[in-house]
């Protein structure tokens, strides 16, 4: 969608968005800590990836516009929705526990590392092979050049497999150096969900991140 075929919020979006203020305490910050304990590291080059052709893969820099904690409200934006995009904005390397760590804001899942004493176990490895990469990357960056040792998919959806050539070697999984795990029936629900129903699950897609309006107060939040 064209910027300048943006509209402000209409009258009666503005009073649905009032009404909401009403019904939840915004002053109540809590959330904004939660989301930040355990902050080892934030997010390389302020969220942004490359590849190899030097495109875009991810960039949280296009959300700039949502602002931090006590910034004014977006009268476009819902604002219990203005709050969580506010939140995701905190990214990075994260101690969930002792030898449980996590990187979330580089893509549209979080990667969970867990340290054995021979390397460690990955659970889901991000949507692309340069944000799997750039995840592991960080987490060794502070915690050392530990080898990966397992990856697990938690479930079918391509954010939570598809960076799997960033993170492994085929040849380090083809000679069991390295064992991948995934639920019963995994290849029959990806097949069912991107093949299958592909064209459907698209056009759902479209509708329901908004990916083809620019980010923005008017577009994608």
């Amino acid at each position: 969608m064209d910027a300048e075929r943006a509209k402000d919020a209409a009258p009666l979006t503005r009073a649905v968005h009032a009404a909401i203020r009403e019904t939840l305490d915004f002053d109540d910050e809590r959330d904004f800590q939660t989301a930040r304990r355990g902050l080892i590291a934030p997010a390389p080059n302020g969220g942004r990836l490359e590849n190899a052709r030097g495109g875009k893969v991810w960039d949280l820099g296009d959300y700039a516009f949502l602002g931090e904690a006590g910034d004014p409200d977006i009268d476009t934006v819902n604002p219990s929705l203005l709050r969580l995009a506010r939140l995701n904005m905190t990214a990075g390397l994260f101690e969930v526990a002792e030898g449980v760590y996590q990187v979330r804001g580089l893509d549209l899942a979080n990667m969970t590392i867990v340290e054995g004493k021979t390397g460690v176990i990955l659970v889901d490895c991000l949507l692309t092979a340069e944000t799997g990469a750039a995840a592991l990357a960080l987490y060794r960056a502070h915690r050392g050049d530990r080898p990966v040792k397992a990856l697990i998919y938690t479930h079918s959806h391509v954010d939570h497999y598809g960076g799997a050539r960033g993170v492994l070697d085929q040849a380090d999984v083809a000679e069991g150096r390295v064992e991948v795990f995934a639920p019963d029936g995994f290849l029959e629900a990806i097949g069912g969900e991107n093949i299958l129903a592909g064209n459907a699950m698209t056009r759902r897609a479209q509708f329901q991140f908004g990916a083809l309006l620019r980010p923005g107060p008017r577009g994608q939040v």
